[in-house]
């Protein structure tokens, strides 16, 4: 028989890490909270008739956030067939808060009591039986990240399933509340029109949960009340309130928290150690410091961007960093297969050879070398997330935040849009008020995603030679985040005029990350950079490749009369391309880079920000013709050759491009290389100023479809586009401008 099991906990709880055991998969999972902002469902891996969902982490069903109401109303209104609430143990109390109000619905429930191996740890001792008697439902002890207790678990969940199992009656509220929630009831019960059951005892669930929570004063439940049910529930709950010293919903939680302690008073032994001061205390002291914090984060950051983008690693001369050698590494094998295709192509007509050498193979060959800098990159973020380092990020960042309006929550998306811009906008509905949200949304726009590192290690490397380059790379990073400050505090000043919401996080543990999360987060964005090369990069790599080689006379006749091969094919200041980068070019000349393919550039970035890096090396490819390789390496001798790759040390036309373009231009060592691109960019300020644009302006269209989503129209999604641009534009003229008056 099909189930469904719904996996409902507190944030950090260690949901996903069960969803992945349960299911195979390969969810991120985070140590920190909101790692989890929609439901995820799978299949269990030794079952597959039971479904398997993941819900956002909730403390409460009394929901604040869009990603709790999606938690809340999957248990209430679609009613799996059974709920697994993960429990971490080191903080059952806390935790409990969530397993009474999943009690009062009535669902079958199944209690994990994870992180029994912590538990252990600080000499806690947890009496799951007795704790399965009192609440009438299976307490399975189990250890999420071990797999340990995990066949009992789904014994117990699918038997709970099969049998309806429900917990007991509890005895939570005073009779003041139970008055109350049956006075209510009776209203909506009435209201339903529904015939009484013959033992007037037995209530509806679904109605008796209703009543509970608009006796709590949930607003969501409360709107749904009739015009004709107001004015007597009204009265019910102005008369609780009397009852409870004015504050209902207060009193119904104190209510709850005593229930809790009584039971963990029962089933609970705490050791004498258990408030002595832990290593996370001790880390803390340090890492959250008021005057140490952010400096240890600012080297943090710097050597995180070291490890990936430096050439001279831990300040040794000549030292690549991990990220640089695999991105060599990448590139020669890239020209292996560039060679190959060479070959199998070289008898084609010309208008073939060009597509598949000049745009599919140098297209993707463009990206093949940034995808070591993604996999080095991600596999730190992740440690740092993993370890609980991010979490203390977003708490110390809370002070700086709440002078501009936000919380430090909001630090958390913006962290994300590190890495991806999609999940990072949709990790917004995680913020506490709309506010927060729409604000978050927009500057998320502006953090460097891995799509945008490509651009910054092309300019870095050709403009910036004799400059510090991670210096350079850093100085972008620092910049999205002030620009962020910025906006969010103008926005906030001119729009909502608010204060910042209150910020409630918990910190979690530190925990030494596993290899197999930091293998998987790492695998992940891989892929999904290799996915995106080979589908949207892929066909954008042709069409721009066509745009580019062609213009209208290719189809009149006209230019296979003038070409000597009779080739149909166009010079590319003729082409499609030229025209339309033409026209929009002169909107960035007060910007330094003014002409038609640096703002080609520019609009393919909107496809995927890959595709600056495409683009240019389709766009500038006529720059390093062979003669220009042959007097370019004529300086060299035989052992410099044979080390740059040169077979035997002697000099191999074949192989001239693909060493030039993997070793020479990423390296930046000639100086006169792209002798066309700085002539359209041709500044070292106009440069910066072109990776600024690209790093604040719109993002690519999947993440505008996700702001979409979160903004809800079209009209917010346009003018969150609009700021994002006027950003990138107002940025990129105060540095360009400012920039040449230094010079």
């Amino acid at each position: 028989m099909n189930y469904t099991i719904a996996l409902a906990g507190n944030p950090n709880s260690g949901k996903t890490t069960l969803f992945n055991e349960l299911t195979g998969s390969k969810q991120h999972v985070g140590n920190w909270p909101g790692v989890t902002v929609d439901k995820k469902e799978g299949t269990y891996k030794k079952r597959k008739e039971i479904n398997i969902l993941d819900l956002p982490g909730t403390y409460s069903l009394s929901p604040y956030s869009a990603e709790e109401i999606i938690a809340r109303d999957y248990i209430v209104k679609n009613k799996p067939d059974a709920v697994i609430n993960i429990v971490d143990g080191t903080n059952i109390e806390r935790n409990l808060y969530l397993t009474m109000q999943i009690i009062e619905t009535k669902i079958p429930m199944v209690i994990a009591m994870n992180m029994m191996d912590e538990v252990d740890a600080i000499g806690m001792k947890i009496d799951c039986k007795k704790l399965s008697e009192i609440f009438g439902v299976p307490v399975i002890p189990i250890v999420a990240k071990k797999g340990k207790g995990i066949d009992a678990l789904m014994k117990a969940a699918i038997s709970v399933a099969k049998d309806n199992i429900s917990a007991n009656d509890l005895k939570l509220f005073d009779d003041n509340i139970n008055s109350a929630i049956d006075a209510v009831y009776e209203i909506l019960y009435d209201s339903e029109g529904i015939e009484k059951p013959a033992d007037a005892i037995e209530k509806n669930t679904q109605t008796y949960w209703k009543a509970i929570k608009i006796v709590e004063n949930d607003e969501i439940v409360t709107d749904e009340l009739t015009e004709v049910q107001k004015p007597a529930v009204e009265v019910i709950l102005k008369e609780a309130e009397q009852y409870a010293d004015g504050d209902t919903e207060a009193k119904i939680a104190d209510l709850r928290y005593k229930y809790i302690t009584k039971v963990v008073k029962e089933t609970v032994i705490k050791s004498k150690s258990y408030h002595v001061e832990t290593k996370s205390d001790k880390l803390d002291k340090i890492l959250t410091n008021r005057f140490l914090a952010l400096p240890i984060f600012a080297v943090v950051m710097y050597l995180m961007f070291a490890t990936t983008f430096s050439e001279s690693f831990l300040f040794v001369e000549g030292l690549p960093s991990p990220g640089i050698w695999l991105a060599g590494v990448a590139e020669t094998l890239w020209g292996y297969v560039a060679a190959g295709m060479d070959v199998l192509v070289s008898n084609a007509s010309p208008w073939v050879y060009s597509l598949v050498m000049d745009g599919i193979v140098e297209g993707l060959g463009a990206i093949v070398g940034f995808i070591p800098l993604v996999l080095v990159l991600y596999i730190l973020i992740s440690f740092l997330e993993d370890c609980g380092y991010m979490a203390r990020i977003a708490f110390v960042m809370d002070r700086i935040f709440r002078k501009f309006g936000l919380s430090g929550r909001s630090f958390i998306p913006l962290l994300m849009g590190f890495g991806c811009g999609v999940p990072a906008i949709m990790a917004t509905r995680t913020l506490d008020t709309e506010k927060d949200r729409k604000i978050t949304t927009i500057i998320t726009g502006f953090m460097p995603c891995g799509a945008k590192l490509p651009i910054f290690a092309m300019f870095v490397s050709t403009f910036f030679v004799g400059g510090n380059k991670t210096l350079i790379t850093y100085s972008l990073y620092m910049l999205s985040i002030v620009v962020a400050i910025i906006v969010s505090l103008i926005i906030n000043k001119l729009v909502y005029k608010s204060s910042a919401s209150n910020f409630v996080m918990e910190l979690p543990k530190y925990r030494f990350p596993t290899l197999k999360s930091i293998a998987i987060h790492g695998w992940e964005k891989v892929k999904g950079f290799a996915i995106k090369a080979g589908t949207v990069i892929f066909i954008s790599t042709i069409f721009i490749w066509a745009l580019s080689n062609f213009n209208a006379n290719s189809f009149n006749g006209v230019n296979a009369e003038n070409n000597r091969d009779q080739s149909v094919m166009a010079e590319m200041d003729e082409s499609f391309l030229a025209s339309a980068g033409g026209a929009i070019a002169p909107i960035f000349k007060p910007l330094g880079f003014g002409e038609w393919r640096p703002t080609v550039g520019v609009v393919t970035g909107w496809i995927a920000k890959e595709m600056v890096v495409v683009t240019f090396a389709q766009l500038y490819d006529d720059d390093v013709t062979p003669e220009y390789l042959e007097e370019y390496f004529s300086h060299y001798s035989s052992d410099e050759l044979e080390e740059l790759g040169f077979e035997g040390g002697e000099y191999d036309p074949e192989a001239a491009f693909d060493i030039y373009s993997e070793v020479i231009l990423f390296e930046g060592a000639d100086e006169n290389a792209l002798v066309s691109m700085k002539n359209d960019i041709k500044t070292d300020a106009a440069a910066y100023a072109y990776m600024v644009f690209n790093l604040l302006c719109m993002p690519c269209f999947a993440a505008v479809g996700a702001m979409k989503r979160e903004l809800k129209t079209w009209k917010a999604t346009g003018a969150a586009v609009g700021i994002q641009m006027l950003t990138a534009y107002v940025a990129a003229f105060l540095i360009y401008n400012l920039g040449m008056l230094i010079a």
